[in-house]
């Protein structure tokens, strides 16, 4: 069975990624304390990840790594 990547990603929200084999996981949190959070837990469990930023509907804006996060 073929699995679908197909989902609609929602404007005004902050993304991220796990980069993980075979399939990278993008997480989402409407807002950016919450994700910043979100991406330090899984920064400090010595994840790698990367930061996308906030989705507009048409392309990635502040999609600058936020200040206290370091890869």
């Amino acid at each position: 069975m073929k699995l679908r990547k197909n989902f609609a990603m929602g404007k005004g929200k902050y993304y991220f990624t796990i980069k993980s084999v075979p399939n990278n996981i993008t997480i989402f949190r409407k807002s950016k304390d919450a994700a910043i959070s979100t991406f330090k837990k899984y920064q400090k469990a010595g994840k790698e990840i990367e930061w996308l930023g906030k989705w507009d509907g048409k392309k990635f804006v502040e999609n600058s790594m936020p200040a206290g996060l370091a890869s």
